[in-house]
Parts: structure tokens; C-alpha cells; sequence
């Protein structure tokens, strides 16, 4: 986790004391439950959460000595509880509270993540319904294709990150499950009511069958869909940058007062805030390989998974947090510029509506290869020669002899093409 792109709220979840204060839950909800079914006797864990204290230096400094995070952990505890501690633990292995932590703080970080994307739906909507008839040009590999609304551009993400929170939301569900079987998985020295009674309260569901450890395909699925949010991020963040290009300039981040675009030039103002979206976004997705790698465990269970889910739980979660929350101040504080929509539009000067003259011939019985042809002829012309599309078509033979003045000249309207803008908008904002 860096500092410089993290939020309390989701940073705190993986600061040493929640994930100890976890730990501790655990320990002390299992014990509970084997009170419940006399495998140890009555009050332990009482008596646990009254006297024990979580003292972080001091399980740092057992830990270089143990070498062993778990033991130095209960070693603190311990410390503080007195003899009631050497209940703790009983038929269970470190894997069980590790496991369990994780993916409770896994499904944490999901909560805050699910709240991030509401934020960013509503922000997408309400520009979407904003900017419903205002007419921009659709591209196509870069270059003018069709007329579109720009509500309608901004539609297609909210579309997108609907779908991304109904991921999001299966893979919380995924990943929130409980571990608490012994050392290969058998309930050898506990049973499954144990399991069962922690994971009640920890809002957890029982593993089904695990060995040592919960299955890595669970967490492989939850980072390949914080991956998937990222990408949508990073597409709309390049969006952004697109457009606020000098010769588009058809939108931009908003840039506040005494903000500095470049130390040496003064007159710049940068998409810097969708520039650093899209570096992040790349970090987020490059977590998805190592959970995946981490699926392939030796028999039971070794570590080497464990280093890897120290490093991706955190930051892939604090880094997603973080540019979802920048990406919706850039969408709220977005700056848009309908007049220079209009302009590009214009343009070159009629061709976006090639397609509709060339349909209309084919209406009226003209091959479609030579309706094509053309209509191509004719923007060629305004494409090499800065003519106008619309006086081009008027002087073709071919032209004249299938469509009437007035039939080319609807062919010209805007309208035409936001016919349906509405009925898309109520299909996708429901």
C-alpha cells in the first residue's frame, strides 16, 4: 500500500490490529463453541476476551524468535490471559485462522468496493440523463463514424459497471467462506460444529471440503473480477483523455483554481487524474496472474501462496478503492463542451451520413455495390477536395435519377439518428 494512493477506510482493514483483532474473534468464537460441545471447559472464553490485550511490538518480538506468526500471536495472548490460554487453538491449525482472516477481509474490502461502484453508478446516470440530446460524433478506430449523444457514450459505462458490481457482489460471495478443520481438513481433534459456529458468526459460510487450507480458485475468482472493474475504469479514464485532447477538446477533468498543468509550460491543463486512473488500473489487473499461479498448491498445502496474498490482498483492494473513488470525482466535476462537439461534427462536412444515402438507394433498387461505390465516389471528393458531402451527392447523375431534393435533404437530419436514445436510456437505467 502506498500512502499517496490509499483511503483510510479500506487501508485500516489491513492494518496489523484489525487483522489481529480477527484473529483474537476467531480464537475466542472457537472456543465458545467448544464450550458448547465440552471440548474444554466452561468460561475459557470469557475470561479470554476480558483479559487479553493485542500488543503488536510484542508479537513482532516473539515472532523473530518463533519465526512463526500464528504461535507468536497466541504466545502474546497468552502473556495477558494466563492459564485459560492453553485452550486456544485446540485442534486447529494456523492455516484455519489465516484463512478465515483473509477472506473476511476480503469480503470488508468488498463492502467498501460495492459502495465505491454505487457512487460511480449514480454519478454515470445522472450525466447520462444530463447529456441524453446532446449530439456528439461516434468513432470508430479513431475516426468519425456515426451521430451519437454523448448521454448515450456515457450509458455504455454505466451498462458496463452495473455488470461490475453484480461480479463484484458474486465474488464477495465467493470468497466468503470459513475454514476451521485441523491440519489436513478432516475435524479430526474439533468437528464440523465448531466450524459451523464460528462461521455463524463471523457471517461466513463453512468451507465444503477443504484440506489445510480454503481453495485458491475462490480468491483467483475475486481478483480477476477486481481486474475486470479496473479495466472499465481504465476505459473510461481513457475516454476521458481522448477527448480532452487539444484537437478534440469535446470534454476535460476539471481543473481548479492555482492547479498547474507543467513546470515549464503554463499554458497546459492535463487529464492527469484519468492518466494516473489508467497506471493504477494497470497495477490492479497484474494481481490477477499470481492469484491465479497461487491455485497450484502443493498435496495439502505449502506457503507459497502466502507471500503473494500479503502483497495483492492489500494493494489490489486499496489501489481498486482509490481510483474508483478518483474516477467518480472526475465524472461529477467533468467539464463538457457541446459547441465543440457541434464543431467536430460539421467537420467534414456531411459524411457521417453516408449510410443512410447509401440504404435509401438500395430502397430504391439500386445494387448495393453500386450504391456503395457511389456514395464512396462522393466522399472521396470531400475527403481529398474539403467539399461538401451533401452538394457532392446533389450533382451525380445517379444520385438524381433515384432520390428526389427532398428525399437527399432528410437524409441530412440529425434527429434521425436519436431516434431511440430514449427508449436505450430507460432499457439501460432501469
Amino acid at each position: 500500500m502506498i500512502p499517496r494512493y490509499s483511503r483510510k477506510e479500506m487501508a485500516q482493514i489491513w492494518e496489523p490490529m484489525n487483522k489481529f483483532k480477527i484473529w483474537l474473534d476467531i480464537e475466542i468464537y472457537a472456543a465458545q463453541a467448544m464450550e458448547k460441545y465440552k471440548i474444554i471447559p466452561k468460561g475459557v472464553a470469557a475470561k479470554v476476551r476480558k483479559k487479553s490485550k493485542i500488543n503488536i511490538k510484542r508479537i513482532d518480538d516473539i515472532e523473530k524468535k518463533t519465526k512463526h506468526d500464528v504461535i507468536a500471536f497466541l504466545t502474546s495472548i497468552a502473556e495477558t490471559v494466563g492459564s485459560e490460554a492453553k485452550y486456544l487453538h485446540q485442534g486447529m491449525t494456523s492455516s484455519d485462522v489465516l484463512d478465515t482472516c483473509f477472506n473476511l477481509q476480503l469480503k470488508q474490502s468488498g463492502k467498501i468496493l460495492i459502495e465505491d461502484i454505487d457512487r460511480l453508478l449514480k454519478t454515470l446516470k445522472i450525466k447520462s440523463k444530463k447529456y441524453k440530446n446532446t449530439i456528439t460524433i461516434g468513432r470508430s478506430h479513431g475516426i468519425h463514424a456515426e451521430p451519437i449523444t454523448f448521454g448515450l457514450k456515457i450509458a455504455t459505462y454505466y451498462a458496463e459497471f452495473k455488470r461490475n458490481k453484480k461480479r463484484l457482489e458474486q465474488a464477495i460471495d465467493e470468497i466468503s467462506t470459513c475454514s476451521i478443520s485441523g491440519a489436513v481438513g478432516t475435524f479430526a481433534h474439533l468437528g464440523p460444529n465448531v466450524e459451523k459456529f464460528v462461521a455463524k458468526k463471523l457471517k461466513l459460510k463453512p468451507e465444503l471440503i477443504s484440506t489445510q487450507i480454503i481453495p485458491r480458485d475462490r480468491h483467483a475468482y475475486f481478483f480477476n473480477v477486481l481486474a475486470l472493474i479496473a479495466s472499465s475504469a481504465e476505459r473510461l479514464a481513457t475516454e476521458v483523455r481522448h477527448l480532452q485532447r487539444t484537437e478534440v477538446l469535446e470534454a476535460e477533468e476539471f481543473f481548479s483554481s492555482g492547479q498547474k498543468g507543467s513546470s515549464a509550460m503554463p499554458h497546459k491543463r492535463n487529464p492527469v487524474l484519468s492518466e494516473n486512473i489508467t497506471g493504477l488500473a494497470r497495477m490492479v489487473r497484474s494481481y490477477s496472474i499470481p492469484s491465479m499461479e497461487n491455485i497450484v498448491l502443493w498435496h495439502e498445502r505449502d506457503i507459497s501462496h502466502s507471500s503473494v496474498e500479503r502483497n495483492i490482498g492489500p494493494d489490489a483492494t486499496v489501489t481498486l478503492d482509490f481510483l474508483l473513488t478518483r474516477l467518480n470525482n472526475v465524472i461529477a466535476n467533468l467539464i463538457v463542451h457541446p459547441k465543440n462537439m457541434e464543431n467536430n461534427l460539421n467537420k467534414f462536412k456531411g459524411l457521417i451520413f453516408s449510410q443512410g444515402v447509401m440504404l435509401k438507394l438500395t430502397q430504391k433498387g439500386v445494387k448495393r455495390e453500386n450504391a456503395y461505390k457511389v456514395v464512396q465516389k462522393n466522399a472521396m471528393k470531400t475527403w481529398d477536395q474539403n467539399e461538401d458531402f451533401y452538394e457532392n451527392l446533389k450533382r451525380d447523375l445517379l444520385i438524381k435519377e433515384n432520390l428526389s431534393p427532398k428525399e437527399l435533404k432528410q437524409l441530412f437530419d440529425m434527429n434521425y439518428h436519436k431516434r431511440y436514445i430514449n427508449y436505450i436510456l430507460r432499457r439501460v437505467l432501469k
